[in-house]
């Protein structure tokens, strides 16, 4: 399909709903024109169409938080799209890695559905990363930054023992907590050495086999 095939709204614009390549979390969702989504496909980044503003606006020109566009899908109407990004920053103006920062539902529910929620991987790599630019007195994080690799490797190794010790012994509340532990000290061990959880995340994903018909 070509873009001039898409089905643009009356007022020339479609909607664009914004994911994360690598954990598929939705970022935000904007619209673009025409000449938007060809700016998009030139540059290889969002470029969207502002409706307050009336004009074009290329995501990160002035934050510096670009979207390098991996994949641009079409529904099966040929009237929104989905554009999967590796995000160089927050998506949100407030900082936030989505737009979609809050709930409807009760807090109870919250909590219940937060763990199953990868936004919690974020949110954990933006505390460490808060944590080793501040270091803040008193922190656990701080004090594995302090002692250096070498403790924080320590810590990964003593962690994945107990893992074992735990999976070995069929005790799978003990091993939640302890796989807990483990991942915690792995994205310390990421933050100290400059490694996104992305990149890790680009790996297991170019892992994946082709499903059954593709």
């Amino acid at each position: 399909m070509k873009i001039e095939d898409l089905k643009f709204g009356d007022n020339g614009l479609i909607p664009a709903v914004v994911q994360d390549a690598s954990t598929r979390e939705v970022l935000t969702v904007a619209y673009m024109n025409e000449e938007s989504l060809g700016k998009s496909l030139e540059t290889r980044e969002t470029w969207f169409y502002s409706r307050s503003r009336q004009e074009l606006w290329h995501k990160g020109a002035t934050s510096g938080n670009t979207q390098k566009i991996v994949e641009i899908k079409y529904d099966c109407d040929g009237d929104a799209l989905v554009v999967l990004v590796e995000p160089a920053g927050p998506a949100c103006h407030t900082g936030a890695v989505s737009c979609f920062s809050e709930n409807l539902l009760d807090k109870t529910v919250t909590e219940n559905t937060a763990l199953t929620d990868f936004a919690v991987m974020l949110e954990l790599e933006k505390t460490i990363r808060e944590r080793e630019q501040d270091m803040p007195e008193g922190a656990y994080t701080t004090y594995l930054f302090e002692k250096g690799v070498d403790k924080i490797l320590k810590k990964v190794g003593e962690e994945a023992a107990e893992v074992i010790i735990a999976a070995k012994n069929r005790d799978p509340e003990e091993l939640k907590w302890e796989a807990a532990d483990l991942l915690y000290h792995l994205m310390v061990l990421l933050q100290e050495q400059k490694l996104p959880l992305k990149e890790v995340l680009g790996v297991l994903n170019k892992r994946k086999k082709p499903s059954a018909g593709e």
